[in-house]
């Protein structure tokens, strides 16, 4: 179980935030990179509408900003660019679901208010050193509405909420499935002690009738990958789940949290390479391009060395690309080297986990507690060493360790809460899925541009 999956499930207040300036570094890049679609001039063309949700409407001018963004952002992950119209094809998709998801919000009666906005933009502004007026010009000088960036800002944090009523509240975890998953980890199997690094594309099967057809189409990709096409590029393509434009990864999982579906043909085959399965109402694309040894969680055991940790956690997003990142964790590790402030208080102000309200403090952690990238970090540090900036598949973080003891391993109250919260994340990545593909297939939908 990795204690960080569920500390890092988001403020969402701060999800959104420290990426207001993607636009200035995207001038940079794209003036050295191939071009991307930009906004045209014309009031005619830019006001075109390209789709209709239900009572509201998307534009082209929406269309080619936001695929502007996105193509930066690929760019910036060293993800291959799709085909323009099918890189469109896919922002026009993400755009029809967010549409959605405002107007679900609206009707159960989530009001995002501009104090929250507000506070949201202020936090925006100090952690790129600027007042909100100052923030206002750069985002003038970029060519970036202030209206469109707070509703962008309101938006993200009205999905947090939607879906943390509508999905994250009611998944239960009964004590008998805990009873039954602390009786399996006991057994100690390879799929208890191995992680697998997988990528996927997904592929909704629309009508029964087009079952065998979206295989082959499944099977088309599948080759393709494995003759050497980047699998990355191929999900931005072709995935229609909510992270094909982060290249279709989910990083790094053992069977315990993967859908069954996926874990049982890595019981089978636990190897690299690219697999296809069958869902519910869907084809899924596996690709797993690597394995490594995970970190054991006996039952009962000699003392084990604990570390009383905190962290501060940053990520990069549409809006924050990854070098202002680490620039900003450069400068708070520096601060608090030189002694200007505390690593509490820097994580209070900066952190986007829900530790920052206790000062980033991650409690006390035994081996395994974490993902490897953390854990490696953490054990090489000192107690009050603040580390560099660490990757790993949740962002990027400052590590500092506080104290170190030694305890005894095997804590029952420790293993239920530690089955619980890797039962609950099993479960949540498919209860999202279907909560988004609910909300887009009650939307109507009609797509007034014929390229898509």
């Amino acid at each position: 179980m990795n204690k960080l999956k569920t500390i890092a499930v988001l403020t969402m207040s701060m999800a959104a935030l420290s990426t207001a300036f993607a636009a200035e570094q995207a001038v940079t890049e794209s003036a050295q990179a191939a071009p991307v679609v930009q906004p045209q001039a014309g009031n005619v063309e830019l006001d075109r509408i390209v789709a209709v949700v239900n009572n509201d409407v998307i534009t082209d001018r929406e269309l080619q900003e936001r695929t502007h963004v996105v193509a930066i952002n690929l760019r910036r992950q060293n993800i291959q660019l799709p085909p323009m119209e099918q890189l469109r094809a896919q922002v026009l998709e993400r755009l029809i679901f967010e549409r959605a998801i405002k107007q679900r919000a609206r009707e159960t009666g989530i009001r995002i208010d501009d104090q929250m906005v507000n506070a949201s933009i202020e936090q925006i502004a100090r952690q790129n050193n600027l007042s909100v007026d100052q923030l206002r010009q750069r985002l003038m000088a970029d060519g970036v509405s202030f209206s469109s960036f707070r509703e962008e800002i309101r938006d993200e944090i009205t999905t947090q909420r939607l879906r943390e009523r509508e999905v994250d509240a009611k998944i239960q975890i009964p004590e008998s499935e805990i009873d039954a998953y602390l009786a399996e980890q006991a057994g100690f199997t390879t799929g208890n002690t191995t992680e697998f690094h997988i990528q996927h594309i997904l592929i909704p099967i629309d009508h029964p009738d087009n079952t065998e057809k979206l295989k082959k189409h499944a099977e088309e990709i599948a080759e393709r990958a494995r003759a050497g096409e980047d699998f990355a590029m191929l999900a931005a393509t072709y995935s229609r789940a909510s992270d094909a434009l982060q290249g279709g990864d989910i990083g790094w999982r053992n069977l315990q949290s993967l859908p069954n579906v996926m874990a049982d043909v890595l019981k089978e085959s636990p190897r690299k390479g690219v697999y296809i399965i069958k869902g519910k109402d869907s084809w899924d694309v596996m690709r797993v391009s690597d394995t490594r040894d995970g970190v054991q969680f006996k039952l009962a055991g000699g003392p084990v060395e604990q570390t009383h940790a905190r962290h501060i956690l940053m990520l990069v997003s549409d809006i924050t690309p990854e070098g202002e990142v680490i620039h900003r964790l450069n400068d708070i590790k520096r601060r608090i080297d030189a002694g200007e402030s505390d690593f509490a208080t820097m994580a209070r102000l900066h952190s986007v986990d829900n530790s920052a309200t206790r000062g980033g403090d991650l409690g006390w952690l035994q081996p395994g507690d974490t993902v490897p990238e953390f854990e490696k970090a953490m054990n090489s540090l000192k107690p009050n060493e603040v580390s560099e900036p660490i990757k790993s598949q949740f962002g990027y973080h400052l590590i500092q360790v506080i104290e170190r003891r030694m305890e005894k391993n095997g804590n029952p109250q420790r293993m239920r809460i530690a089955a619980r919260q890797q039962l609950r994340e099993k479960k949540l990545g498919e209860a999202v899925y279907n909560w988004q593909r609910e909300l887009r297939d009650r939307a109507y939908v009609e797509i007034r541009d014929s390229h898509y």
